[in-house]
């Protein structure tokens, strides 16, 4: 994507020591919707699951970002996807959060580091680094992931093997799973534009 500006933002999953970030270099005029997309497979997430983005230590607060799919929601958050992250991230509020699968939680923080200019010849979005493997999706959040690690660390666990296959396979992976493991050399970022036509017609289908 074509743009002046880029910004550099810096995604932290809570809940988890040590530390799992990433650091992403965005085009400017970015929606919520692709902000969401390059978070997703800069953290090898599946994006089987609803998302919103938040204003920082505000759950329920305004505004609110994400995929309206509930007629019956009394409350539904914007489309992301109509929305600039640029219009609410910004050097005098450069925090927001961003929750993902909400059955398992999966919150994290998103903070603007920096606004920058776009380098000649790169292409953006990039992810320009980070630290540890993401958690497998439908794990059961935090406490369900501490328990797989625990299983995945434990040779006479009966589940030990399959549970390595299975986190390896939900990261799209073979061999074990090895929950250290981060290359940013290896983020391969989604196009955001078929994901959304995909979700335009299934929202138009179900009225």
């Amino acid at each position: 994507m074509k743009t002046s500006k880029v910004l550099q933002i810096r995604v932290e999953l809570r809940g988890i020591e040590p530390l799992i970030w990433r650091r992403l270099q965005v085009p400017g005029d970015y929606t919520f919707w692709d902000l969401h997309v390059a978070i997703q497979s800069a953290f090898a997430w599946t994006d089987t699951h609803l998302h919103e983005f938040r204003p920082w230590g505000r759950r329920g607060g305004h505004p609110r970002f994400g995929m309206p799919l509930d007629e019956f929601d009394d409350d539904p958050p914007l489309p992301g996807w109509e929305h600039r992250v640029a219009d609410v991230l910004s050097r005098a509020n450069p925090r927001l959060e961003y929750e993902y699968d909400f059955g398992d939680g999966w919150e994290h923080a998103v903070v603007l580091e920096d606004v920058l200019e776009a380098a000649p010849g790169k292409k953006y979005p990039r992810c320009t680094a980070g630290e540890r493997s993401a958690p497998p999706d439908d794990c059961g959040g935090p406490g369900g992931y501490e328990s797989l690690l625990e299983t995945l660390a434990d040779p006479e666990d009966p589940d030990h093997k399959a549970s390595h296959v299975w986190a390896s396979r939900q990261k799209g992976r073979r061999g074990k799973f090895d929950p250290e493991a981060f290359d940013e050399q290896q983020v391969k970022f989604a196009n955001p534009a078929p994901r959304l036509k995909r979700l335009l017609a299934y929202i138009a289908s179900q009225r």
